[in-house]
This record gives C-alpha cells, sequence and structure tokens, in this order.
C-alpha cells in the first residue's frame, strides 16, 4: 500500500476515534477497540491476523501494567480511606503554603522520576495529588499536571529509563555524557514545564465521576436516622507515616535500578535486589506495610481492610481497560506500517541532522503513540547518519529524538489515558491539557538541545 494511503488511514482512524469518543460519547474502551478493527483492516493486514495483532497489543500493555495499577491503586486506596493522604497533605501545606506546595511537589516528582519509570511513578504518587487536591479544595489537574510532566520528561531523557539508553547504543553515545547534558537541559525543561502547567490550570475543568468520588467531593449518602457518623478517618496516620508509605516502594525501585547499573552481572545481591526493585514485588511490600499500619494496627476488621482493597479493583479496572485499548490501537499502527512510511517520508526531504532526529522521533510518537518505540526507531533510522561525529554530538543527536518522543501525546499512547484518567479528565481536555503540555515540553528540550549543538 502507497505511503500515502497509510497515511489517510491513519489520519482517519484518529479522526474518527475523536468523533466517537468526544461528540458520540461513546466510551473510549470500545472506541478503540472499533477505530483499531477499522485501521487494521483498511491498512491491509491480513484478516486471520486481525485479532493476533489486537490481542498482542492488549496484551503487550496489560502484561507491563496490569499488576502496577491494581496493587498502586490498593495501596493508595487504604492511604485515602484511613484519612492519610489527607493528613500528609495538611501537614505540608501548613509548612509550605499553598502556592508553594504545588513547586515542591513538582521538584520531588522530578527526583522521583528519574530511577522510577513513568507509569509507577505516577500511580504512587495518585493518592497524594489527591490528597492534596482535599486539602486545597481544587481539581487534582493542579497538582497532577506540572508533577506527570516533569516525571515523563525525565524518563524520555534520562538514563536508566530503556528510552534513551538504547538509543545511546545505537548510536554509540556515551551514557555518562548522556545522563550529565541529558540532566542540564531537563531542569530548565522541567521548569518551562511547570509554568505551562500553571497557565493551563487557570482554567477548570470538569471532573468524571469516578475522580469525584475519589475525592468525597460529591454528595454523601445519608447517615441512617439517629446514628453517629463512622469514618475510618477518626484519628488518622501522621504525615511521616504516609510519607514512609509512599517513598518505601519507590526506595526499593531505586535500589533495583542502582543495583542493575553498578554490580557485575552474576551477583547473587544484584539478583536479589532487582527482584525486589520490579515495580509489583515494591508495591506488595508497600501493601503489605500499608495493612499493617493502617488496618491492622487501628483497629479495622480483616473483612473491613478486604473490602477498602477490593473497593479500589473497580476503578483500576476502568484505567486498565481503556489504557489497554490504547495499546491495541498503537499496536495496529505500528502493524499497519504507518510509522515506517511516515518516517521514509522525513528521510527525503533532507533535513539538518538535529532537526531530523527530533521531527521523526516527534512524527513517529505522534503516529504509534510509543515514545519508546519512537526513539528507537529514529535511532536505528540515523546510525548510519552520526558516523564521524563526536562524543557530545552523538549524545546531542541522542537527546534530540529523545525529545521528540516526549511531544504530542495523544490518544494511541497509554500514558495519556493513565494521565487522564486517574486526573478525571475527558479526552477533549486531556488534549487540551496534557497533549499540549508534552508538545510544550518536548519542543523545549529541542530547542536546548540545538542551541548547545550550535554552541558546540
Amino acid at each position: 500500500m502507497s505511503t500515502f494511503a497509510l497515511l489517510t488511514i491513519a489520519a482517519a482512524g484518529v479522526f474518527l476515534l475523536l468523533l466517537l469518543v468526544i461528540k458520540a460519547k461513546v466510551q473510549p474502551f470500545v472506541a478503540l477497540l472499533m477505530v483499531s478493527l477499522f485501521v487494521a483492516l483498511a491498512s491491509g493486514i491480513p484478516i486471520d491476523n486481525v485479532m493476533k495483532v489486537m490481542t498482542a497489543g492488549m496484551g503487550g500493555v496489560l502484561g507491563s501494567i496490569t499488576i502496577i495499577i491494581g496493587l498502586g491503586a490498593m495501596l493508595g486506596r487504604m492511604i485515602e480511606h484511613s484519612g492519610g493522604a489527607e493528613s500528609l497533605a495538611d501537614y505540608f501545606s501548613k509548612k509550605l503554603g499553598p502556592k508553594r506546595t504545588v513547586a515542591a511537589l513538582t521538584i520531588a516528582a522530578f527526583i522521583l522520576g528519574i530511577p522510577v519509570f513513568f507509569d509507577v511513578g505516577f500511580i504512587i504518587l495518585a493518592p497524594i495529588i489527591y490528597g492534596f487536591a482535599k486539602v486545597a479544595k481544587v481539581s487534582p489537574l493542579k497538582f497532577g499536571l506540572p508533577m506527570a510532566g516533569v516525571m515523563l520528561t525525565v524518563h524520555v531523557a534520562l538514563p536508566p529509563h530503556p528510552g534513551p539508553v538504547a538509543a545511546a547504543g545505537l548510536m554509540g553515545a556515551d551514557v555518562g555524557w548522556l545522563t550529565i547534558i541529558g540532566l542540564l537541559i531537563s531542569i530548565p525543561v522541567g521548569i518551562i514545564g511547570y509554568f505551562v502547567a500553571q497557565r493551563l490550570n487557570r482554567k477548570n475543568y470538569a471532573m468524571s465521576v469516578e475522580v469525584l468520588e475519589q475525592l468525597q467531593l460529591a454528595a454523601p449518602e445519608p447517615a441512617p436516622e439517629n446514628s453517629a457518623p463512622i469514618t475510618d478517618r477518626m484519628n488518622p496516620p501522621g504525615a511521616f507515616l504516609i510519607s514512609a508509605l509512599i517513598v518505601i516502594p519507590i526506595a526499593i525501585i531505586m535500589l533495583g535500578t542502582v543495583s542493575a547499573t553498578v554490580l557485575p552481572s552474576g551477583s547473587a545481591i544484584r539478583d536479589l535486589f532487582s527482584f525486589l526493585g520490579a515495580p509489583g514485588i515494591a508495591l506488595m511490600i508497600a501493601l503489605v506495610l500499608a495493612f499493617y499500619f493502617l488496618a491492622v494496627r487501628r483497629g479495622w476488621s480483616l473483612q473491613h481492610a478486604s473490602d477498602v482493597m477490593g473497593g479500589a479493583l473497580p476503578t483500576a479496572a476502568v484505567v486498565i481497560m481503556v489504557t489497554g485499548a490504547g495499546g491495541v490501537f498503537g499496536k495496529v499502527l505500528v502493524e499497519s506500517g504507518v510509522g515506517k512510511a511516515l518516517a521514509d517520508v522525513l528521510m527525503t526531504i533532507g533535513l539538518p541532522l538535529i532537526p531530523a532526529a527530533f521531527i521523526i522521533s516527534l512524527a513517529l510518537r505522534a503516529s504509534q503513540g510509543s515514545a519508546t518505540v519512537a526513539i528507537l526507531t529514529t535511532g536505528g533510522l540515523l546510525s548510519e547518519a552520526v558516523v564521524g561525529l563526536n562524543s557530545i554530538q552523538l549524545v546531542l543527536v541522542t537527546l534530540s529524538m529523545c525529545f521528540g518522543g516526549l511531544g504530542l501525546s495523544h490518544i494511541n499512547d497509554s500514558g495519556f489515558w493513565i494521565v487522564t484518567k486517574y486526573l478525571g479528565l475527558s479526552v477533549a481536555d486531556g488534549l487540551k491539557t496534557w497533549t499540549v503540555l508534552t508538545t510544550v515540553l518536548g519542543l523545549s528540550g529541542f530547542a536546548f538541545t540545538w542551541l548547545v549543538w550550535l554552541a558546540v
């Protein structure tokens, strides 16, 4: 099939999906599957292979996020139901003040995002975002948008995350210099993202019913007549305990990441720390600690604790299913050859190396959804073009394609659905906020990278 036909089908698929979700109000999970089927058939994927591709797309995403979202949702439910998230938010709000709190949380998210994968870190921090939103009586978007933006920035630009590490290998770039220069560029990019998110947050966006219920902003059911209200939030846990429950899984994941980098292969200690540092294991440890400190020690019955944790699953299931369907759409676009066709068109234009790396990666990101796939594909396409460059130039080309993979996160990206569902955004509002923010971050990173290229 011709390049023009493939690009036309992809554009029609995105337009149809937006029409179904925004105008026709079709549930996103169903709409994503319907459009994926349409694109698969229209692009010439063999009819006996269509469901295999769609199943692979669903499985590829769910295999990595189902355990994380499920355990993370239970941990968040325990912290929220005990009143711990509010207690923590109230403590730091009084210490820092409302304006400085957003900045402090954004800085913390930037630091935590360096060793921890974006989706894992964001899911772990979700109850804290809700807690601060409750105390400040604002939408969780006020806190969550800048935090998610800086976490994604370091995820695509800095080792030890898979995209930049693998791209450095393809380019022959030094990982040490990539870390140093990437960090120096990511800091001003994060600052820009913080102020852009603040500006986007000037508008009030409607929240989903699920998030309203999570924040307990919806009207509560009336208590039975002549009965006193009983709540698990009486005598809530302290800020230190809640901070520990949030930091412990992140610290364990960091330990696994660092050990895999500094310890020799085959080391028993490395294998142990890598096992414990797997996000699912780290979250399981945190959930056991939460069960003991928030439930058992505070007098909850075992059945009540089980009910509280189980209550997190319906909301988590919605996030999991929609995110998985986003993976289906992305997989279909990859298998159809849309990304390769688009990259071939851009390669023939003859752009200078730095903007070519950024634009090809950005186009691949927009066309198939995955930042890591966009970065690696661009690295493969440009691996021959970088022969003869010095070590710093190789790093800058690598960073340019990494920041290209940062922008244009939209409906074919599983991360788009995680952020919008947890922050209670509609698809239209997600495009106005998260897509805009990631694109500004990507463009900012590219601009700083090109300036350094011109300087050296």
